[in-house]
């Protein structure tokens, strides 16, 4: 069976790899540029599962799935591919700003939910805090939340060693090709894509392309509609672990991330802009510095730290439905949509690559009906 994969961010690359693994299938990948581009090439890597809000559900499942993958899924890319991925096992730390009644009840009973979900979530006071994390040095931190089962990763370095071990099990990846067309051979059936390498025929189509799914769903008449959203990142320069150099989680408070990268390196971030007008999003100077000030308040050893790189990307957001859009694309029986992962791609590929191979496998593809997998994630927080 011939399968094409359209777009090679990390959820694409995550489809492909997992796809590989069943004997059977012919696998393609096609991207018009090298990858892990756009928001893959952008992102910080936050995999927020089990401190997440979404207890039930969908949202929850794909969450708690991807976070199990990990563990797995890292030492297996790493010795098939020779590739350090770098991964981060030292938990997120979340700091809180405001201990009212009201929000530290809604945490003790998330701490409770997870821990019958067989999750480990911890409150940490300001005593606690301070000893462990002494560079959290802000008066208007009250508490913080501890998750040690939560990671990050290297979206990059990920993505690449995806598509490696991909290309080792035999999948073909070909970049730097444009879908210009596609064409159905009956009314529910796309049977090939035209593209600037020639034609591409397939038994199954999977979109994985964020915000190119837009145009390449309305090739075949139905829109997806995805709206781009802006984030904005700094790497700083320390010079030296903050805090306790055996104790490094990803730290972050009131959405801005602090990412520790190694050699005393840091990832700020991240910015949340919308369109004003049009799809154009031109990046705003003052929010990434408010987003660095937010940092130093947390952190104030970063006041010092020289400010090594700036980037952005743009993050790819359904309009009006949730996050992600996982499923088949309407009217048609072998055209899979995975994309849409708005602030969760990196931490929900897994299970995206684990749903569209369950769709796959289930019904052997363009035979009837494909079985249904809509995910929920809102506009909710963002592991980014």
């Amino acid at each position: 069976m011939n399968v094409v994969i359209i777009g090679c961010g990390v959820v694409g690359a995550a489809i492909a790899y997992e796809l590989s693994l069943i004997k059977g299938l012919k696998i393609t990948v096609c991207d018009r540029q090298p990858p892990a581009q756009a928001s893959t090439g952008a992102a910080l890597g936050v995999l927020m599962g089990a401190i997440s809000q979404k207890i039930k559900g969908k949202a929850w499942q794909m969450r708690q799935t991807s976070i199990q993958r990990y563990e797995t899924l890292i030492p297996e890319l790493e010795a098939l591919t020779g590739r350090k991925i770098p991964f981060n096992r030292q938990g997120i730390l979340m700091l809180l700003s405001d201990s009212s009644l009201e929000k530290m009840s809604a945490w003790e009973k998330l701490v409770e939910i997870r821990h019958s979900q067989g999750w480990d979530l911890e409150i940490w006071d300001t005593a606690k805090l301070q000893n462990i994390c002494p560079q959290v040095g802000s008066k208007k931190v009250t508490r913080a939340v501890y998750s040690p089962q939560d990671r990050q990763i290297d979206p990059t370095a990920l993505t690449l060693a995806l598509v490696e071990a991909a290309q080792q099990n035999g999948v073909t990846f070909k970049f730097g090709v444009t879908v210009l067309d596609a064409s159905t051979s009956t009314p529910e059936f796309c049977n090939q894509l035209e593209t600037t390498e020639g034609k591409i025929t397939a038994d199954c189509f999977v979109i994985a392309a964020g915000l190119g799914s837009t145009p390449l769903t309305a090739k075949l008449n139905q829109i997806i509609d995805i709206r781009p959203v802006l984030g904005q990142a700094l790497q700083v320069r320390v010079g030296h672990p903050l805090g306790n150099p055996d104790f490094q989680p990803a730290i972050t408070g009131n959405d801005v991330h602090i990412v520790p990268v190694g050699d005393g390196d840091y990832w700020v971030g991240a910015t949340v802009e919308f369109p004003s007008n049009g799809d154009e999003i031109p990046p705003n100077q003052e929010l990434l510095e408010s987003i660095r000030e937010q940092a130093i308040a947390f952190c104030p050893e970063l006041a010092t730290a020289n400010i090594l790189r700036t980037w952005s990307g743009l993050r790819p957001r359904p309009e009006g439905r949730p996050a992600p859009v996982i499923g088949k694309l309407p009217g048609f029986s072998n055209v899979l949509l995975a994309t849409g992962h708005y602030r969760n791609g990196v931490l929900l590929a897994p299970a995206t690559a684990y749903a569209i191979r369950e769709m796959i496998i289930s019904q052997g593809m363009g035979s009837g009906e494909l079985g249904r997998s809509k995910g929920s994630g809102g506009r909710g927080q963002g592991g980014e």
